[in-house]
């Protein structure tokens, strides 16, 4: 068992840039078991995880949240234990002393699939209450496709250069998630 001298300590992990010279992710993640922390571009902790693959859920709050996503801390973990990954990200959300990282509606904003229906118009919501199911669909689509358009600008501001692909079939339900 790990005890809390052993844990590491978030503070003394080096900063890396969400998004490399290139534009991506590390892929020195991708496959890696670890915890993450990330941090906006002031270096504000917003969020921390773990995760069996780093790199897809890097990925993942990339698309959800990208004016949060600057730099990163990480410890890569070499065997999956579930009770070491709690209790590093436990002891990490201590250090920061910020415990409204952890608030359910912050971590619905990283761990869910965006709500493109938020975005919605006066006109469309209109639309959508007089809409059959198909109509309903359709409307949905537009707005999401919408929506990843305004994301995917986001993305190439912060000049991104990985491939983004959305669940098709999410759209229609007005939600965006990474296929």
């Amino acid at each position: 068992m790990i005890t809390d001298t052993q844990l590491p300590s978030l503070n003394a992990l080096d900063y890396l840039p969400y998004l490399d010279e290139n534009g991506i992710i590390a892929e020195d993640f991708q496959k890696k078991i670890g915890v993450y922390a990330i941090f906006d571009e002031d270096k504000q902790l917003k969020f921390i995880g773990y995760s069996r693959d780093i790199y897809a859920s890097l990925k993942q709050h990339l698309v959800r949240q990208p004016q949060q996503c600057y730099w990163l801390k990480v410890e890569i973990i070499a065997r999956p234990s579930r009770t070491i990954l709690e209790e590093i990200k436990n002891n990490w959300t201590q250090e920061n002393g910020d415990l409204s990282i952890n608030d359910p509606e912050n971590q619905a904003l990283w761990t869910q699939p965006i709500d493109a229906k938020i975005s919605m118009t006066e006109a469309e919501k209109e639309t959508y209450q007089n809409s059959d199911e198909l109509g309903k669909i359709k409307l949905l689509k537009k707005v999401s496709r919408r929506v990843q358009a305004d994301l995917e600008k986001t993305l190439n501001q912060r000049r991104n250069q990985m491939e983004i692909r959305f669940n098709p079939k999410l759209k229609e339900q007005g939600l965006l998630d990474l296929k």
